[in-house]
Parts: C-alpha cells; sequence; structure tokens
C-alpha cells in the first residue's frame, strides 16, 4: 500500500501580485525619495522586532518611512496601526544600536502612500514615538 500524496498548495496568485506590488512601490518610495535628495542607507532592513522598508538620510536627518501600497490613498494611509508604528520604532532603535555614528542625528518617522500605478505621497513626521 503506497501512502497517500500529501498536496501542498501553491502560493496563491493574489499573495503574489501584492508581494510584487509592495516591492515595486517600495521601490517607487526610494527613487523618490532620491530625485529628493535623500540618501538611501537600507532597504527592507529585518530585525527580529520588525522591518523597516526605506532608511534614508537627509542633512542631520535620518527617516525611518514605511511604505504601503494600496488601491487608494486613503486605505494606504489606515494601514498603519499604532501596533505597526511600535515595531517600526523598536526596529530602528536596533538599526542605531548597530549603526552608532548616525545616533548623533535627528530621526524621523514617515509614510510613503502608494495607490494606482504611479500616485505617491510623502507623509513626513508621520508619527513621534
Amino acid at each position: 500500500m503506497s501512502k497517500p500524496r500529501v498536496h501542498k498548495p501553491k502560493a496563491d496568485g493574489a499573495r503574489v501580485r501584492a508581494q510584487k506590488w509592495g516591492r515595486w512601490a517600495e521601490s517607487l518610495a526610494a527613487l523618490h525619495l532620491r530625485l529628493r535628495g535623500y540618501r538611501i542607507l537600507a532597504r527592507n532592513y529585518k530585525t527580529p522586532v520588525g522591518e523597516l522598508d526605506v532608511v534614508a538620510k537627509r542633512g542631520r536627518v535620518i527617516c525611518f518611512v514605511e511604505v504601503k501600497a494600496r488601491p487608494i490613498q486613503a486605505q494606504a494611509l489606515e494601514a498603519v496601526s499604532s501596533k505597526q508604528c511600535g515595531r517600526i520604532q523598536r526596529a530602528a532603535e536596533l538599526f542605531l544600536i548597530h549603526h552608532p555614528s548616525l545616533q548623533v542625528f535627528d530621526i524621523r518617522f514617515d509614510v510613503a502612500l502608494v495607490s494606482g500605478l504611479l500616485q505617491f505621497k510623502h507623509v513626513r513626521d508621520a508619527w513621534r514615538p
């Protein structure tokens, strides 16, 4: 008697498309920031407590940018929860611990909203710790 085959479901097509759109939105955000004089220090920086989508520097400010892509811009802004802000703040603290030369700069938490194909909005100082 043979063993029954275990069927592993393939990655959901909608999920794969959402991940691709998210990566595209992060690339668009990084490009937008670079064109406005920011230097990209890190992208998709993973820590045990969370991930930082984009870390950028401009002048004396280090920006931790959360990128949200949704069909409608208002939905993108609503997608940033207070719980998520806390994770991002803890991840930013770890980033700064691992990059002590950056600890002298001011820090800011921004949100990049991507909706539609090329609609982009950069919300500076979206929240404060």
